[in-house]
C-alpha cells in the first residue's frame, strides 16, 4: 500500500500544490494562516465503527458485497486500510457481542496498523444464540427483574473487554419502548430503566465515561424510554459526573434544530459525543455530508465555537452501506466530517461576534456562508499528503486493488434473511 500511496500522490502533489497556494493567498487576506489551519486537519480524528465495514440492509434484505470482514479482524485490517489512506480515523469503536473474541488478540491485531479503541458498545436491542432471556419487550427496562439483570451484565462485560483494549467510554443504545398504547406503563419503565443504567453506572472505572444515546423512533414506534435530548440530558443529570449524552445526527425529528441542541449540552456539560452520518428521512445512516453538509458545518461551528480543554468528545462514524464499498464510503465520511470541522475552524469569528453584537442577521448568516463555501480541499489533501497518507484515498483505493484481494480469501456470506443488520 505505502508505494501506491506514493505513486498515486507524486502524480497529483503538482497541482495540489498550486491550489494550496492559492488558497493560502486567500485566506492570508481575511488573516487566517492556512498552515495553523492544517495543523488542525491533521490533528483531527474520528473513530471508524467495526460494524460499518460490512454492508448494511433494510428491513427487507440485505445484499453481501465482495469481500465482506468475516470477523473482528478482518474488520481491524479494513480500518487499518481506512486510516492509512486518510490519516483522519485513529480508533476504532467495536460493538459486542458482535466483535466478541480475544481482547489481547484484537489489540495486537489494531496496534499493527496504530489504531487505538473508542467507545465500547453494547447490545440488548437483539437477541443473541447463547441467550437465556428475550429482549423482545425490553432489557434494562424489562419488567422482568432477570431479564435486566442479564443487560446490566452484559454492559459490565463490556466495560471489562473496553479496559483491556484501552477504551474509556460505554455507550448504551436500547430499543426499549412500546408499540401500542396502554402496552407499558411509560414511568415506572423509565424507572426500572433508571435502576439498571445506576448498577452499570456504579461499575464504570473511574476514568471512564457512559454515553446515553437517544434515538425517537425505532423499534418501539408509539413510545421509547431514551427518545430526544431532554430524556437522555436528564439521565446523565441524574446519574453522575461520568455520564455523558451522546448525539446521534440521525435520531432526531423532521427539521430539529441539532446544533442548538449541540450548544444546550455543552452549556449543561453533559455533552460526550457524537455518532456522525447524514439522513433524508429519519435514521437512513447515509454517509456523512450527502443530505445536510450545511447542517453538519452548523454543528461543527458550535463545536469550535465552544472549545476547550474541558470539551473532550467522542467522535465516531455510524452509518450503513448496502449499495457501495464500505471502505469507500467510510473514508468519504471521515472527510467530509473533516472538511466540516476545518471549515469551522475558518470562521471569523471576531466578525461575526460583531455582526450579532450589532443585531446584523444578514451580515452574520454571511459570514458562516463564506466559510463554508469556501474550498478547503486543498488543505485536506495537502494534511493527508504530509502524514503518508493518499491526496486521494478513494482513487488509491481503487488502484490498489484492495477489496479484490480481500474478496479472494474472504467467502461471499449469504443474502438470505431480512432485518436491519
Amino acid at each position: 500500500m505505502k508505494n501506491i500511496i506514493a505513486a498515486e500522490n507524486e502524480a497529483r502533489l503538482a497541482d495540489l500544490q498550486v491550489d494550496y497556494d492559492m488558497l493560502g493567498e486567500q485566506l492570508d487576506r481575511r488573516g487566517i494562516d492556512i498552515a495553523a489551519i492544517k495543523d488542525r486537519a491533521k490533528a483531527f480524528g474520528v473513530a471508524v465503527p467495526s460494524w460499518g465495514t460490512g454492508t448494511g440492509g433494510t428491513r427487507f434484505a440485505r445484499f453481501p458485497g465482495e469481500g465482506e470482514p468475516r470477523n473482528i479482524f478482518d474488520k481491524l485490517d479494513d480500518c487499518g486500510v481506512i486510516h492509512r489512506l486518510t490519516d483522519a480515523t485513529p480508533k476504532v469503536s467495536l460493538h459486542i457481542p458482535w466483535d466478541k473474541a480475544d481482547p489481547a488478540a484484537m489489540k495486537a491485531k489494531a496496534d499493527e496498523y496504530g489504531l487505538g479503541f473508542d467507545a465500547m458498545n453494547s447490545n440488548t436491542f437483539q437477541d443473541q444464540a447463547d441467550q437465556a432471556l428475550s429482549y423482545k419487550f425490553g432489557s434494562l427496562s424489562h419488567n422482568d427483574a432477570a431479564t435486566r439483570q442479564q443487560a446490566v451484565d452484559h454492559n459490565i462485560e463490556c466495560i471489562e473487554i473496553g479496559q483491556t483494549l484501552g477504551s474509556t467510554a460505554l455507550t448504551v443504545w436500547i430499543g426499549d419502548g412500546s408499540n401500542f398504547p396502554g402496552q407499558t406503563h411509560m414511568a415506572r419503565q423509565f424507572d426500572r430503566y433508571m435502576e439498571s443504567m445506576q448498577a452499570i453506572y456504579a461499575a464504570l472505572p473511574d476514568d471512564w465515561q457512559i454515553f446515553s444515546e437517544h434515538k425517537m423512533y425505532e423499534p418501539a414506534f408509539y413510545s421509547t424510554v431514551v427518545q430526544d435530548w431532554g430524556t437522555s440530558l436528564m439521565i446523565a443529570q441524574e446519574l453522575g459526573d461520568k455520564a455523558k449524552c451522546l448525539v446521534d445526527l440521525g435520531h432526531h425529528a423532521p427539521n430539529v434544530n441539532i446544533e442548538m441542541i449541540v450548544s444546550r449540552l455543552i452549556r449543561a456539560g453533559k455533552l460526550g459525543g457524537f455518532h456522525f452520518n447524514d439522513s433524508k428521512y429519519g435514521d437512513d445512516d447515509l454517509d456523512s455530508g450527502t443530505i445536510e453538509p450545511y447542517r453538519l458545518f452548523l454543528v461543527w461551528n458550535e463545536l469550535v465555537d465552544a472549545e476547550s480543554p474541558d470539551l473532550n468528545l467522542a467522535h465516531m462514524i455510524d452509518q450503513s452501506h448496502n449499495v457501495t464499498d464500505p471502505i469507500e464510503s467510510l473514508m468519504i465520511s471521515a472527510m467530509e466530517i473533516q472538511r466540516a470541522y476545518v471549515q469551522a475552524s475558518i470562521v471569523e469569528r471576531g466578525v461575526l461576534t460583531g455582526y450579532q453584537a450589532d443585531n446584523d442577521a444578514l451580515m452574520a448568516s454571511a459570514t458562516l456562508r463564506r466559510a463554508f463555501r469556501t474550498d478547503v480541499e486543498p488543505i485536506l489533501q495537502m494534511a493527508r499528503f504530509e502524514a503518508g497518507a493518499a491526496i486521494d484515498p478513494v482513487a488509491t483505493y481503487r488502484a490498489s486493488g484492495y477489496r479484490a484481494q480481500v474478496a479472494s480469501v474472504r467467502p461471499k456470506v449469504s443474502g438470505a434473511g431480512g432485518g436491519i443488520v
